[in-house]
């Protein structure tokens, strides 16, 4: 059996993937490029996608292939990482408003926040035109949506 990186797992409503810090994250200082953490959050979206059975990869060879783009994305930087943190990227599917789904990210240390977003995400298809999410995609992460 080949070696499979984790994709994380479910908590209730919210997907929660595990990572660690390595050099190539930070700046001279060792603290998490700001920039970096975006990454940390693509991460833990594109994992929640794998966890609820629909890889990138698949959904690119459909019939009709699909993507996604950020549309928007307002962070709020709490505290900063380090090199070698363990931390946790946690992932709330709020829902979705047309062609946009709407998801709560934040990075934790232990139990302290470092990072907090609000992300808009749009599908798109491979000529990059605005289409909106299939109902196979919206009950697959639906399952798993955030009660408010």
């Amino acid at each position: 059996m080949k070696d499979q990186p984790e994709t994380g797992r479910i908590e209730i409503d919210e997907h929660i993937l595990p990572l660690r810090v390595y050099y190539e994250d930070t700046d001279f200082t060792g603290v998490v490029y700001h920039a970096n953490y975006l990454k940390f959050f693509e991460r833990g979206r594109s994992d929640f996608l794998r966890f609820v059975g629909m890889s990138h990869e698949e959904l690119a060879k459909r019939e009709d292939p699909l993507a996604f783009a950020v549309a928007r994305m307002e962070i709020d930087f709490k505290r900063p990482a380090k090199i070698d943190d363990a931390l946790i990227v946690r992932t709330r599917f709020v829902g979705s408003k047309g062609a946009r789904l709407l998801f709560d990210q934040s990075i934790y240390r232990d139990n302290t926040l470092l990072c907090a977003a609000k992300v808009t995400v749009v599908q798109i298809n491979m000529d990059g035109q605005l289409i909106r999410p299939s109902e196979e995609l919206l009950r697959a992460w639906g399952q798993y949506q955030f009660a408010q």
